[in-house]
């Protein structure tokens, strides 16, 4: 991913504190034509390992052995929103000014294998439900549904695990432009509504504060 250094975020705890946040991600690995293949699937980032599953009538996870590793990336995207380069205070001044796109996004570059063991399948299962469930006032166990009807749904998905190797993560919110340019696109983006537009509105406000850059998906609980 090409990162410029204003750009960049280095902070382990803010780029874990994102794809937590976010929660799902785009696996892409190489099919057995030499053509990408892309799902979005729900994930966990587990100390070094990424922690996913895929339904098994995807035949996508058929590119990944059981018995070794292929290399694959993972890219978690945040909000993101179109810059109007109306909104620049700087083209009242000269006039040279285009439009550009903000956005936060982290890709985590390995090595993916996929896990058919049904043991393994539920403790996965078991980690992403504990995850987004554990915020709940009344949260739901896998353990609440009949047995035989969880290990029927965990014959039809399998396990994926990636192993991290490479980290990249970027937050394009405007750190290049003065001061004044950036009060002009954090103002257009809230005029523009609600929604991932005006998420990115209020990133650019935490960054302009000092504030860490901060997912917009609610952050839950590390398990």
């Amino acid at each position: 991913m090409y990162v410029p250094r204003f750009n960049a975020l280095d902070d382990d705890a803010t780029i874990r504190a994102m794809v937590r946040g976010i929660g799902a991600a785009d696996l892409v690995t190489v099919g057995a034509d030499g053509y990408p293949l892309v799902t979005r699937l729900p994930v966990i980032w587990d100390d070094d390992r990424l922690v996913m599953h895929i339904a098994r009538a995807n035949p996508h996870w058929r590119s990944i052995p059981a018995d070794g590793d292929v290399p694959a990336l993972v890219v978690v995207t945040d909000a993101e929103a179109y810059v109007s380069p109306a909104w620049y205070a700087t083209k009242a001044e000269h006039g040279r000014v285009v439009p550009t796109w903000n956005y936060s996004s982290v890709q985590l570059t390995g090595r993916v294998r996929r896990h058919d063991d049904p043991e393994w399948v539920r403790r996965a299962v078991t980690m992403l439900t504990e995850r987004h469930e554990s915020g709940r006032p009344d949260p739901w166990s896998v353990t609440d549904a009949p047995s035989t009807y969880i290990e029927k749904q965990l014959r039809a998905i399998v396990g994926l695990e990636l192993s991290v190797e490479r980290v990249e993560a970027k937050a394009k919110l405007s750190q290049n432009r003065s001061a004044e340019d950036r009060a002009g696109v954090i103002e257009g983006l809230r005029a523009e509504g609600a929604g991932r537009v005006a998420d990115v509105a209020e990133q650019m406000a935490a960054a302009e504060s000092g504030e860490p850059v901060q997912t917009t998906a609610k952050t839950m609980p590390n398990k």
